[in-house]
């Protein structure tokens, strides 16, 4: 009887032994999966990271060309409240007469729409003549805007960053009708 008894005894411990290794196993295998689902998530944490980080950059730079398309608008919008735009160099004198004022001003150049096309407010390519100054335009960084920058050469146009602040020069086209003499009475004397 005790024979039978260390038997049964035997066999429920193998049993136990057998499901213990069993849970032991499955324990495994979840321990295995768990770790497998805390890599994947840590992989994917790290590319939400590197995308964050690429949205928070592309962020920053949408709002420098909101910035600098705010100031350029607002340099336009001076002008056009003033029934005008910004001056449009259209000879050797008009950027003589600019450039003696001896200030860093904008002009109505930028080449936004297209890199390295540079256009006048008005929508017309620049041509002739231009007055860039050596090595201008050369486009360090965001340089998208023109201004006169040189006093001492005729040749004083340098291509900017936009959001730099500078006087700008608004531009009007004087209309007569020439058919209407011009009363001479009608201006005040200053003698």
């Amino acid at each position: 009887m005790e024979m039978v008894q260390l038997q049964t005894s035997y066999n429920n411990l193998t049993k136990e032994r057998d499901l213990l290794q069993t849970s032991y196993n499955n324990l495994g295998k979840e321990r295995d999966q768990l770790q497998t689902s805390y890599n994947n998530l840590g992989k994917e944490r790290d590319q939400l990271q590197t995308s964050y980080n690429n949205l928070t950059k592309e962020r920053d730079q949408l709002q420098t060309s909101y910035n600098n398309l705010t100031k350029e608008r607002d340099h336009r919008n001076d002008c056009r409240q003033k029934g005008t735009d910004l001056v449009i160099i259209n000879s050797s004198g008009e950027q003589d007469f600019i450039r003696g004022w001896k200030k860093r001003t904008w002009i109505g150049l930028t080449d936004k729409q297209t890199e390295g096309k540079w256009r006048w407010v008005d929508g017309t390519v620049l041509t002739t003549p231009s007055f860039w100054a050596e090595s201008e335009p050369n486009n360090e960084g965001d340089e998208d805007c023109a201004e006169i920058r040189h006093y001492d050469s005729q040749n004083s146009w340098n291509d900017a960053s936009c959001n730099i602040r500078k006087y700008w020069i608004c531009e009007i086209t004087l209309k007569t009708n020439l058919n209407t003499p011009y009363n001479i009475e009608r201006f005040p004397s200053f003698s």
